[in-house]
């Protein structure tokens, strides 16, 4: 499981030119699910996710997490970071999660982010999706399970 944490003033998703999700401050969360990811595996990712203390306090030191901000997620599925580049030019996908399974734990990690108390935004699982966003920092981190 691999994700892209950013931590935006603010973000959205489009589809259809219609927008899906959006949230103030918080995290963008892209999320790829691969073959052999657990329920396990994300909860584990979900829970740190939500403790990494990356934004600012008072004095300017990322040392605040999601919770201490008050903020939310907008969490989108993005199975283009599961490819394998380092063969060839075109990206292969064979360690991405079949869209049946990497759908269920999509969910599963809406339901837990929801669980652990923060507003969750979302994409549509599969769509061809645009997204908006105002990196804050920037920050963007890499994060796998």
């Amino acid at each position: 499981m691999k994700s892209v944490i950013q931590r935006v003033t603010d973000a959205s998703v489009s589809v259809d030119g219609e927008v899906v999700g959006r949230i103030a401050k918080g995290l963008l969360v892209y999320l790829g699910v691969e073959k052999d990811d657990t329920e396990e595996k994300l909860a584990w990712l979900c829970s740190k996710i939500t403790k990494l203390r990356i934004f600012a306090d008072s004095e300017g030191k990322m040392n605040l997490s999601l919770r201490e901000v008050d903020g939310s997620l907008l969490v989108i599925s993005q199975f283009t970071l599961c490819a394998n580049l380092h063969k060839g030019n075109r990206p292969s996908y064979n360690d991405a999660a079949n869209p049946e399974e990497a759908s269920l734990l999509y969910e599963k990690a809406l339901e837990t982010f929801r669980q652990l108390g923060f507003p969750v935004e979302k994409g549509i699982f599969g769509a061809h999706m645009h997204v908006i966003y105002t990196n804050d920092g920037p920050v963007t981190m890499l994060l796998e399970a």
